[in-house]
């Protein structure tokens, strides 16, 4: 996000949407690669996943981001917003169609390597860029990066984010305590294979994800209206989620939990790129250096100007 500035939520959706279908994916290569081993999934996840990390961390540095929009870039996140989608509707059709038919092991194998070949796809945006580099004038490549409240943020302000961090967490924890037990929820009402259902939260975890980056984004930009009411709207859904889980009506599991894997993926990825502004606060308080009477060690901000900016997030326009 700090590479991409003007871009945060869309970063952050196209982030946190890889991570929601990671649990789609690790399904494929459990019943595909790994034949349905419990051994060979803990071995897969102790090392494979640590090396894999090892491997890519030399490539992820920070740039000096650019001094204004970027046509380039803005083709570079839909290509990867586009593989990401395909990737998405690609997983849970195999898992479907490989649940009902049960393709052999040479077609489920072929199965899985498109998959790795779609996981790879973005790595054709820093191969172009690698062979055909743009050309950018060297008085342009001196101006300041673009000013955004990314740089006066402070990781240690935690405290000034409680209040949202609690609206977070009361979303997000109920989400991942149904998540935690879907598949116990899904026999209970009869469903006795649930990887179908668990394929479906893991698709609609990524749509929330991905969606809600680029959604808040856009509304931010043209109607300046504030990511905090995306994350209002997803709580209110999630309440009727949780009614539809409890009133266990035939054949509603399924759109309970498709719709409960949408507000999860977007309460994720719009946390990201909203509490980032959460400094605001204290750059603010700083400027009016007026102290706190419960504690001398800290200061408060007074007045109207101390959260408007979090909350309406007009650094994005």
């Amino acid at each position: 996000m700090r590479n991409c500035p003007l871009s945060r939520g869309t970063v952050a959706g196209v982030l946190k949407g890889y991570g929601g279908i990671s649990a789609a994916v690790f399904t494929e290569i459990y019943s595909t690669l790994l034949r349905n081993s419990s051994s060979k999934l803990l071995m897969f996840l102790a090392l494979g996943i640590p090396v894999l990390c090892f491997i890519v961390m030399y490539f992820v540095r920070a740039c000096t981001p650019a001094s204004g929009e970027d046509s380039s870039e803005h083709a570079h996140f839909l290509f990867t917003q586009g593989a990401l989608i395909v990737l998405g509707l690609y997983v849970l059709t195999t898992t479907i169609l490989n649940h009902i038919f049960h393709f052999s092991a040479p077609v489920s194998n072929t199965f899985l390597v498109i998959m790795v070949v779609l996981l790879m796809a973005p790595f054709a945006i820093p191969i172009k860029m690698t062979f055909h580099r743009m050309r950018v004038s060297k008085p342009e490549m001196h101006h300041q990066p673009v000013e955004t409240p990314d740089s006066v943020i402070q990781e240690d302000n935690a405290d000034k984010t409680e209040p949202l961090l609690k609206s977070y967490f009361v979303g997000v924890g109920s989400g991942v305590t149904v998540l935690n037990n879907l598949a116990q929820i899904g026999i209970a009402q009869g469903v006795h294979d649930t990887t179908i259902l668990l394929s479906l939260f893991s698709f609609c975890n990524f749509v929330g994800r991905l969606g809600g980056g680029i959604v808040s984004e856009h509304f931010v930009r043209s109607k300046t209206i504030p990511r905090t009411i995306w994350m209002t709207c997803t709580q209110v859904m999630m309440i009727i989620t949780y009614l539809l889980f409890a009133s266990a009506i035939d054949g509603i599991l399924y759109a309970a939990t498709a719709l409960l894997g949408i507000c999860y993926g977007v309460q994720f990825s719009i946390m990201i790129s909203t509490v980032s502004w959460q400094a605001v606060y204290d750059n603010e308080a700083a400027k009016q250096q007026v102290p706190n009477l419960l504690s001398s060690s800290s200061i408060s901000c007074l007045g109207p100007n101390c959260l408007r900016l979090t909350y309406e997030d007009k650094a994005c326009l």
